[in-house]
């Protein structure tokens, strides 16, 4: 293998590298603005809520309807949030809000079980 190979090679390595950290950096920019979009439709479904009940407080179907969307955005929050978390190695303790390590199934903090990539967001 010549010099120019091996340049070469850490050359390739080191743009793999930069495009890897570059499309992280991005995916997390992407979920933070996803979280943020969320979190602000939420106010704007509450304020609907108060604008319904103050109308008509005996329109319990669309109030329901209000607060069912906003429970399913908090739950896309909660994905989302643990999708950032992973990519940046940590968990969020569901119990304490504590950051841990990836790699623990429970939290140093309180002993509260860890959620896993595979678990249900309700």
């Amino acid at each position: 293998m010549g010099v120019f190979d091996k340049i070469g090679n850490v050359v390739d390595g080191a743009s793999r590298s930069i495009n890897e950290k570059t499309k992280n950096m991005s995916d997390t920019s992407n979920l933070k603005r996803k979280i943020l979009y969320e979190e602000e439709r939420i106010l704007e479904i509450f304020q609907e809520i108060g604008k319904v009940y103050y109308k008509t407080p005996e329109n319990v179907d669309e109030l329901k309807l209000l607060v069912d969307d906003i429970d399913t955005r908090k739950r896309r929050i909660k994905k989302m949030r643990f999708e950032l978390q992973t990519k940046n190695g940590f968990k969020i303790c569901p119990n304490c809000q504590a950051e841990v390590q990836e790699k623990f199934m429970f939290c140093g903090v309180c002993g509260a079980k860890l959620p896993s990539g595979d678990e249900d967001f309700d």
